[in-house]
């Protein structure tokens, strides 16, 4: 059973989260209408509340990418309102420390953290999705699109003469391999297929390997190469596949067993998991860190000041884990190092102020 002290800090803490949460989400709310607002001003015959519905279904996911900034924050407003009511003082005068304090506020983040990765991530995966099928609806690129199933890469490229249904195997490097173009005109009425075992996609001219050629009213035919003008590149598809935020984790495991079969780099997708696995102790990592930083700046500092040094210290992180993130996917380290470095880094500091943190 929890003693009352410790009732007592979970509870405070969770307020302090509580309003911190409150007060990003309105402020995320804000910038996203504006943000759909821009987008569908092109649009004609839109209802107004449109673009505030589709706020609402993709502010948990933008929320999810923030909370360890919103944890770090929500520690220091927190440790700044037992201070201001001097229950910090009446905690230690029971023979609580400063570190028992510290201790029972990261494992309430943990539980935390281990209870927003199973449900609200999940949740607010849902939700993307659906926001981004609702707005794919309005987008330009209608006409242009992929899908990777357990039949391998399947795409629908349309010209200005033609549609095209491309369908490939397996991608290596720059080619897709086992490839069959299906082209029909614009009123769907078949025209040709074009076989062949590669395909060079590493820009819009596609250079087309010792195709097979099957016309409407022509036997078979060998050609030796053939360039296929086409509306991707092997920069475009990948970037088709780049919004994992989407997918929630029974979609994630679906999803990584067809990337494998294809043949497609799973890199992304893995440090998205890896990074959902590590998330709760990312959390903690944050709120010990916050914690250590209280206890270690003058106690007179105003709300202000903590809130400046939070975002701060919430840029600076953000930063870090960008770095390794453009290092990751230029495959310059290895994924467990991208998402754990910055960790590791951040917890060898808590780690240091943890020595003398009883003595503030």
């Amino acid at each position: 059973m929890l003693a009352i002290y410790q009732k007592n800090l979970i509870i405070s803490f969770f307020k302090s989260l509580g309003i911190v949460t409150l007060i990003f989400l309105c402020i995320t709310i804000i910038l996203n209408v504006f943000e759909e607002l821009s987008f569908f001003k092109n649009v004609e015959n839109i209802n107004f509340t449109l673009p505030i519905f589709l706020t609402l279904l993709n502010s948990p996911s933008i929320l999810f990418d923030i909370f360890p900034f919103i944890f770090l924050i929500a520690t220091l407003y927190f440790f700044s309102e037992i201070i201001d009511k001097n229950e910090l003082n009446v905690y230690k005068n029971y023979g609580l420390t400063n570190l028992k304090i510290i201790n029972i506020i990261t494992i309430t983040s943990f539980i935390t953290g281990v209870f927003i990765v199973l449900v609200f991530y999940n949740i607010s995966a849902n939700l993307k999705f659906f926001y981004l099928d609702i707005k794919n609806n309005f987008s330009k690129d209608d006409k242009y699109l992929a899908v990777i199933t357990s039949n391998g890469l399947w795409i629908k490229d349309e010209t200005k003469e033609n549609i095209n249904l491309i369908n490939a195997e397996k991608i290596e490097n720059n080619f897709l391999k086992n490839v069959i173009i299906t082209q029909f005109d614009k009123n769907f009425d078949f025209k040709k297929i074009i076989t062949a075992d590669k395909v060079n996609i590493k820009n819009k001219s596609w250079l087309i390997h010792d195709p097979s050629i099957t016309n409407e009213n022509e036997l078979t035919k060998k050609e030796n190469q053939i360039v296929f003008e086409a509306n991707f590149d092997k920069e475009k598809i990948s970037s088709l596949f780049s919004n994992l935020s989407s997918l929630n984790i029974l979609d994630l495991n679906e999803l990584k067993k067809d990337y494998k079969t294809l043949g497609y780099s799973t890199i992304l997708l893995n440090a998205h998991q890896l990074k959902l696995y590590s998330y709760p102790i990312y959390l903690s990592i944050m709120v010990c860190l916050s914690s250590i930083l209280m206890f270690n700046v003058k106690f007179n500092k105003s709300k202000i000041f903590n809130f400046i040094l939070g975002i701060l210290i919430s840029v600076t992180i953000y930063y870090v884990n960008f770095f390794f993130k453009l290092l990751t996917e230029s495959e310059k380290i290895p994924i467990t190092v991208s998402v754990w470095a910055p960790q590791i880094i951040l917890l060898l500091i808590a780690c240091i102020g943890l020595v003398k943190v009883n003595e503030k």
